[in-house]
């Protein structure tokens, strides 16, 4: 499913909307609501809006767990961290309980190894069906989402729902959700904007299917629903919008 809107800001409310709207429904109906984040700059407006009062306070954030799409094998002080760019915009602004976070990153542990303590994290949190309510993504001009990028092995992957490994073009690890696992979930959401992303999109929607060179076409949920939220710059190459 994709919805092209006129402007970043205007992806941003979207997105805003669709999270309280999913929150609140699993809070509903299960008790909790739990929701993976996504990195880099793509969902800092959003982060930033959900923790305005208009938004933040239709939420019942003590009910909210805390989970990541993936992350730079780094302190969680970091810069680079997605953790820390998630609590400096919005975690440290909503009243989310603490124990109810869980960041992509351990202390004085190996990545691979804690690859494989999320994986038994996300089983405890989930059960074994392993279906998050929500799971925001983004996509990077090469056409990669959370931390599945173009020719990496963990693109072959089929049954661990974490892996970690080491990017030799970033010369870092890192962590992230599978696409076995991403593909278990109710709702994603890529939200996707500016003109340097269009020929990525172009491929990842109408392009022939090779996820080896832009692995957000392994995107396909089994059951749940793949949105794609888009800007108009995004969206210029695609059939019918040039």
């Amino acid at each position: 499913m994709l919805n092209i809107l006129p402007t970043k800001e205007e992806i941003i409310k979207k997105a805003a909307e669709l999270f309280v709207t999913a929150a609140n429904e699993a809070i509903s109906k299960k008790g909790n609501f739990t929701v993976a984040l996504t990195g880099g700059s793509s969902p800092e407006g959003l982060y930033k809006l959900l923790s305005e009062d208009q938004y933040k306070k239709q939420i019942d954030w003590s009910k909210v767990l805390v989970f990541w799409g993936d992350e730079r094998w780094v302190p969680l002080d970091n810069e680079l961290s997605n953790a820390k760019m998630s609590y400096d915009t919005l975690l440290n602004n909503v009243p989310v309980l603490p124990a109810h976070i869980y960041p992509m990153y351990k202390d004085g542990t190996k990545p691979e190894d804690f690859a494989s303590e999320y994986n038994t994290i996300l089983k405890e949190k989930l059960g074994d069906d392993g279906v998050m309510d929500l799971i925001l993504l983004g996509m990077g001009g090469d056409g990669h989402t959370a931390s599945l990028f173009p020719g990496a092995a963990v693109l072959e992957e089929k049954e661990k729902w974490v892996s970690a490994y080491y990017l030799d073009a970033q010369q870092m690890y890192r962590i992230t959700l599978t696409a076995p696992f991403l593909n278990k979930a109710k709702k994603i959401i890529v939200i996707t904007f500016g003109e340097a992303k269009a020929d990525a999109l172009k491929e990842v929607l109408e392009g022939d299917y090779n996820p080896s060179l832009y692995p957000s076409q392994l995107l396909n949920p089994s059951e749940g629903e793949l949105l794609f939220l888009v800007d108009e710059k995004a969206a210029k190459l695609l059939n019918g919008n040039n």
